[in-house]
């Protein structure tokens, strides 16, 4: 009876390391599978991350970027810490979805599944959480996890950046109208300095009345209102605009045609009353 007694103990002994090892099996096919559909969804953002910025470049008058080598594509995340980037070898390529321990460059692939194997690149001594100790290997969970935060970062990036895009270079702060208001007294302000050195060579004789009148009363006006008319639609729209900025074009008129008659006036009086 003896030997059967320890041949009962064996086959508990085996059933019940069977029994660890399928729960072992099933807990490491979790977590592969949870790794593989993490890996998936960031691979499907940083598509749309690509779709989104070509757009913004295409509506923003970029050309587009294209990568220095067929199949590459973005560089792959590391954990800080990590070493060398994963696939830095000879004929390496990695694609945008993919991560240090997939064992594959594609998303949703048929290659090894994420957490497979050690991840290239990280030597003894890689010193960060994940880490086994010297000569451990990576933890795909932490790169997971760094990859998801720098697409995080991106986002952001991105979002901020749109934003900027929606503004004209100039003046980006201010309302249109103030825009545009500015904009207008500034070029009067220009057409009024050239009204005075006309009124200058008018006194020394360069320039007779009938052109200095003709100028004052609607050729600067005119060119002052053309001039801020172009500036507000060449620095006044943003970059991502689909249409046209409101340039205001009676309120541009209105200010040109008093200000600079304005200006000749005030500078007649001015000369009266110094002589």
């Amino acid at each position: 009876m003896a030997g059967y007694d320890e041949y009962a103990a064996a086959v508990r002994q085996l059933s019940a390391r069977i029994r660890e090892g399928e729960r072992g099996a099933a807990a490491e096919a979790e977590r592969r599978r949870i790794l593989h559909t993490g890996v998936s969804q960031l691979g499907q953002r940083l598509a749309a991350q690509e779709q989104r910025l070509t757009q913004l470049g295409a509506a923003a008058g970029l050309p587009p970027v294209t990568d220095p080598a067929v199949g590459t594509g973005p560089g792959p995340v590391v954990a800080p810490g990590a070493g060398p980037a994963v696939g830095a070898g000879p004929g390496a390529t990695v694609g945008p979805g993919s991560v240090p321990g997939s064992g594959s460059g594609s998303v949703g692939g048929s290659g090894p599944v994420p957490g497979s194997g050690p991840v290239p690149g990280s030597g003894p001594g890689a010193g960060h959480d994940g880490v086994d100790g010297p000569g451990g290997d990576v933890d795909p969970v932490v790169v997971l996890a760094e990859a998801g935060r720098l697409v995080d970062e991106a986002d952001r990036l991105g979002q901020q950046a749109e934003a900027l895009a929606q503004r004209p270079a100039l003046l980006p702060t201010w309302s249109a109208t103030a825009r545009a208001v500015a904009v207008y007294v500034g070029c009067a302000a220009i057409g009024a300095l050239v009204m005075l050195v006309l009124v200058v060579a008018n006194g020394i004789g360069v320039v007779d009345g009938v052109t200095l009148g003709a100028l004052t009363c609607a050729g600067l006006p005119l060119i002052s209102f053309v001039a801020g008319w172009l500036i507000l639609g060449r620095w006044g729209r943003p970059a991502l605009a689909s249409t046209d900025p409101p340039r205001y074009a009676p309120l541009g008129f209105v200010v040109c045609v008093l200000l600079v008659p304005l200006a000749y006036c005030v500078t007649l009086l001015l000369f009266r009353l110094v002589r």
